[in-house]
């Protein structure tokens, strides 16, 4: 079964606002969405690394989300996958095992709490 992808930012952005599930190799965001399907979407910051180990990181992720998100979903959720610093070169069976722990937590409706709103601080003075 081929899950839908979230494409649009708007869906990214939308995802945000929904629940929250961090682990040491990424941040799992699940939020319910009004197609009522199962969809997806991956993201990795610049602050990552390079092309290459970005796309690493990504293709790990949809290998995951392939194998786990069918069965261990949340129905009718948007699921995001934030790749976090130590992602690459965490062990694949340990990403599974740390999924596995995220996609229960969000059925649980135990997220981590809200981020703190971002200031821009002394950034934009000069």
């Amino acid at each position: 079964m081929k899950l839908p992808v979230l494409s649009r930012r708007a869906d990214f952005l939308a995802a945000n606002r929904g629940l929250r599930v961090s682990r040491p190799g990424f941040v799992l965001l699940a939020r319910p969405n009004d197609a009522g399907t199962m969809r997806f979407g991956i993201t990795v910051t610049k602050k990552i690394g390079n092309a290459v180990v970005r796309n690493r990181m990504k293709r790990r992720f949809r290998a995951l989300i392939r194998d786990m998100l069918p069965t261990q979903g949340l129905p009718g959720h948007d699921h995001v996958l934030i790749g976090r610093e130590g992602g690459v070169e965490r062990d694949f069976a340990l990403l599974r095992t740390e999924l596995q722990a995220a996609l229960a937590r969000a059925a649980a409706g135990k997220g981590d709490p809200p981020r703190k709103p971002r200031t821009t601080g002394q950034r934009g003075k000069r």
